[in-house]
């Protein structure tokens, strides 16, 4: 399926906000993809499906879950908006036809990331905070870091991420702690 059909698709089944920051993110990823040597086409297909199964209810979310045997953890059913990803990569297979494992990964873990994430991951991850239409105190700071070092915006959108969930009184996931842990380690190796 090409970009062109997939966006007619997701058009159809995503709110119009959510369309728009789904083609947004592939944007952003594109311009990330070209300034560190990913491949464009496979950026552009995991940035518009990064958010394929966003607007999937909380309900029906926990039921594909068990579906498609991706394991639900208690954080997770607490806080069921964190499976759009793991979600999104399974949707991502049956309704766009996209088989390529690193395109499908990077779905999978744009929100929580995970330890040893390849470069597409981080991209999606990255691309999903700065988008244009992301307004938050310190977006613009972000966009410039982006395109200096990544692994250093992945660490701000992980501590973000982290102060959000703490501010909101919400339950952090294990897999965000121990991405912004790993990628830590990574910055202090360069």
């Amino acid at each position: 399926m090409t970009v062109e059909m997939i966006k007619k698709q997701l058009e159809a089944v995503l709110s119009p906000k959510r369309y728009i920051h789904s083609v947004n993110v592939m944007e952003t990823a594109v311009s990330l993809a070209a300034k560190y040597g990913e491949d464009a086409g496979k950026a552009a297909v995991a940035g518009l499906l990064h958010d394929c199964a966003r607007d999937v209810k909380a309900d029906e979310a926990i039921r594909l879950c068990g579906v498609y045997g991706i394991k639900v953890d208690y954080i997770s059913r607490m806080q069921p908006e964190l499976l759009h990803g793991l979600l999104g990569e399974k949707l991502a297979g049956k309704l766009y036809g996209v088989n390529d494992p690193q395109v499908l990964r990077a779905i999978a873990i744009h929100t929580m990331g995970c330890p040893g994430m390849d470069l597409l991951g981080r991209i999606v991850l990255v691309a999903d905070y700065i988008e244009p239409a992301r307004t938050f105190p310190g977006a613009d700071a972000m966009r410039k870091q982006a395109f200096e070092n990544l692994d250093r915006a992945v660490l701000t959108a992980l501590n973000s991420t982290i102060k959000y969930v703490i501010g909101k009184g919400g339950l952090l996931h294990t897999d965000t702690i121990e991405t912004r842990n790993w990628i830590l380690m990574e910055l202090k190796k360069a």
